[in-house]
């Protein structure tokens, strides 16, 4: 059994639509994979500018109570300075004004104070 011209013209044509058209099925359906695969890449963006949107006032919002709170420190910290400072200028004051008052007395605290400090140096160094 041969086959005759005409059959195997037909034979050759049945292929070549059957390639055309598999070619032309597996063509749409990359072209539909790459749509699908382009909606979801869209998706994922969308996603993560919501995500930043919402994470990017949260951050906002720390740091700016974390620069109120070193700025509340450092007030905090200039008002004890003051404090300090003025304590300690109102201790020199009333040292100074009970000197010139009371001049004899307070030699002899200053020679006392200054006898028990050596005291208690020479019995440190007498324990080692």
């Amino acid at each position: 059994m041969h086959a005759t011209p005409s059959g195997k013209q037909s034979l050759a044509g049945s292929a070549d639509g059957l390639d055309k058209s598999l070619y032309a099925a597996g063509r749409r359906e990359g072209e539909r994979a790459r749509a699908q695969g382009q909606a979801a890449l869209e998706q994922a963006q969308d996603t993560l500018h919501e995500w930043r949107d919402n994470v990017d006032p949260v951050v906002q919002k720390l740091a700016t109570k974390a620069q109120d709170l070193a700025r509340q420190s450092l007030d905090m910290a200039s008002e004890a300075s003051q404090k300090a400072q003025r304590s300690l200028s109102r201790y020199a004051d009333v040292t100074t004004r009970y000197v010139a008052q009371q001049p004899m007395r307070s030699v002899l605290i200053a020679a006392g104070v200054g006898a028990a400090v050596a005291l208690l140096v020479a019995a440190l160094r007498q324990r080692r």
